[in-house]
């Protein structure tokens, strides 16, 4: 995430002066300016000069930081360590070796951070939790992210949607001046029709909020009516001179516009904005009675915190209050988001994430700590913007992760349960200590359990994803259970389980009747839950090696039925070598009409026939 171009850090570069000198005049001019192309082109130029000492190092690294070029980054930040003891340095190494993926190298540097700074916030959280990482990695999946249609190849970031309209700021304007910050053309504010379908239109600028300085994101009261947005304070001539460097400094500032006519009416600075400070990246609330945005003005635990200030019937403001350091940390909270329940969602690059700055979740009418809602919408990169539609139950997610700035919707994982209750099909009676596993729709086992005292075995599912659940237990036939997609709620598989109750003699294992349709050979309902009895027996017994005789009625020629009952014995050693008998282990024959269980001829009743239409099953071994 390119800082500057979001509009979010405001950071205060804190350059030390005892460390400049007449060789880096140049290259400082251009980083008090923003300028950090330029600039890490001219600490670049002292370096191949010779002149490369922990200062230059650190003011490279400080450079590629505000650029969010990672390795650049760490390179620089690697030499100036080496000499240099300034704490926020260790700091921002170790924010750009998580970010890379290098998390042991990351601990080493926060362990050295930490015992410089042991009083520091993010210091007392890293030794409280040293083993964060896979906590975080074990975090349940609260949504699916996949990148949208309306990004282009400059920064897109900040969306939200508001009835049908998506809003969001882009640098996709070629015709903007360049920002020297980046080298991407100025932000505009730019919106999109979103349709049920999940496609986007063509989006278009928003020209009665945007000007030749930046502007976005956006934040709209409920009704449409009110919206409030962040730009720069040159617009309103708020900025410091220096004169030394002949430069002026301005600040990010908030604006309001009211819709008249169905078109946005006289932007209005608010009336806290300053010279000074800044303040952006504004969120208000479902009752259009509190705005929450981020800044940097006296009072801030870090360098960007966020705040919230009550907006009054009348259109006035009262005093901006701080959220106090419960969510603001040492480092950078920023891109507040309130949801209709009041679940704030912010990004912080201070409290533990998996690297840069992560999207964090709190509910504002709970006195809990903010929790990182984890991956995919977390990553190593910069992840932020975080806002969400209730009606239409989608949310939406800014990240760098592919190298630049764009949009992804996030939409909520939809939780189900399936609630397995195993029985006897014969008594009813619940059965306990059956192992019970449940399969998705490519036969992945997720998951393996025992049912309880009640026969019962309970499984969190995701929704709209059908499922199998397959049932085990000795003495009892293995069954399987389709279970159709879910929408939402507990839904309740009665597993019912056939006992296995065959004879076995010193010859055969009797069964009941494995009838055949006539003139068919295929395995009927009930012919295969009698064989899966016979599979049950088999699989306790190794030493077990059947011989299948499969008959026929009389009616046919005998030509004709001792070829269907070769294929039905085919058909009956098939299927219970599908069930995992090994196939050396069943062999089979037909005997067409030549061995009658009713010996009836031409005079045989309909169940007499349906009797001679069977397989009987001998024992070889």
């Amino acid at each position: 995430m390119k800082k500057n171009t979001l509009l979010l850090f405001f950071v205060l570069v804190g350059i030390s002066l005892s460390a400049q000198n007449k060789d880096t005049k140049n290259a400082d001019k251009l980083f008090e300016s923003y300028d950090y192309v330029e600039a890490a082109k001219e600490y670049l130029s002292l370096v191949e000069k010779g002149n490369s000492d922990a200062y230059v190092s650190k003011q490279l690294g400080d450079s590629y930081y505000y650029m969010h070029n990672t390795i650049e980054s760490e390179k620089w930040y690697a030499k100036a360590v080496q000499t240099n003891q300034d704490p926020e340095t260790y700091y921002r190494y170790a924010q750009m070796l998580k970010s890379n993926g290098k998390y042991t190298e990351a601990d080493v540097q926060m362990k050295t951070f930490a015992a410089l700074v042991p009083d520091d916030l993010r210091a007392k959280q890293f030794n409280k939790n040293p083993d964060y990482l896979s906590e975080l990695l074990n975090k349940e999946k609260l949504f699916v992210v996949d990148k949208i249609s309306v990004n282009s190849e400059r920064s897109d970031f900040g969306a939200i949607l508001y009835g049908d309209i998506l809003y969001f700021a882009s640098a996709r304007n070629e015709n903007n001046k360049i920002y020297s910050w980046n080298n991407e053309p100025f932000l505009d504010i730019y919106q999109s029709t979103y349709n049920a379908a999940g496609s986007y239109s063509e989006p278009v600028a928003v020209d009665e909020l945007n000007s030749r300085f930046h502007e976005g994101p956006v934040t709209m009261t409920k009704d449409g009516s009110v919206v409030y947005f962040s730009s720069e304070s040159f617009k309103d001539k708020l900025f410091e001179k220096d004169k030394t460097h002949k430069l002026k400094f301005g600040q990010v500032s908030l604006y309001k516009a009211v819709k008249e006519n169905g078109k946005w009416g006289v932007v209005t600075s608010l009336p806290f904005n300053s010279k000074s400070y800044s303040m952006g990246n504004p969120s208000i609330d479902k009752d259009g009675k509190v705005l929450y945005f981020a800044s940097n003005m006296p009072g801030s635990v870090g360098g960007t915190d966020i705040w919230k200030v009550t907006v009054n019937s009348d259109g006035t403001f009262g005093v901006p209050e701080n959220l106090g350091n419960k969510i603001n940390t040492a480092g950078d909270e920023n891109f507040p988001f309130v949801t209709e329940d009041a679940i704030l969602y912010f990004s912080s690059n201070g409290l533990m994430g998996f690297g840069s700055l992560d999207v964090f979740s709190v509910d504002l009418n709970k006195d809990e700590d903010p929790y990182n809602i984890g991956k995919p919408v977390n990553t190593e990169k910069d992840d932020f913007a975080f806002t969400f539609n209730k009606e239409k139950n989608i949310g939406y997610l800014s990240s760098n992760r592919s190298g630049i700035d764009h949009i992804y919707s996030s939409i909520p994982v939809c939780k189900g349960q399936i609630l397995s209750v195993v029985k006897n099909a014969k008594t009813g009676e619940l059965l306990a200590n059956s192992r019970v596993v449940i399969l998705d729709s490519m036969n992945t086992i997720l998951d393996t359990q025992i049912s309880n005292d009640n026969g019962e075995v309970l499984y969190k599912v995701e929704c709209q994803k059908p499922y199998t659940i397959k049932v085990f237990k000795d003495g009892y036939v293995s069954k399987s259970f389709p279970v159709a997609k879910i929408e939402e709620g507990k839904i309740t598989v009665d597993a019912v389980i056939d006992p296995v109750e065959v004879i076995v003699t010193e010859t055969e294992i009797v069964l009941k009747p494995i009838y055949f349709e006539y003139n068919k050979s295929n395995i009927t309902k009930k012919g295969a839950a009698e064989l899966d009895k016979l599979v049950y027996v088999m699989s306790q017994n190794d030493k077990l090696r059947i011989y299948v005789k499969s008959h026929t009625d009389s009616r046919g020629t005998d030509e004709f039925n001792l070829d269907l009952s070769e294929r039905r014995a085919n058909s009956t050693v098939a299927y219970i070598v599908s069930k995992g008998i090994s196939v050396d282990k069943v062999i089979g024959k037909g005997f067409g009409e030549s061995e009658f269980k009713v010996d009836c001829q031409d005079n045989c009743t309909d169940d007499e026939h349906a009797s001679n239409r069977r397989s009987e099953f001998m024992i070889v071994k």
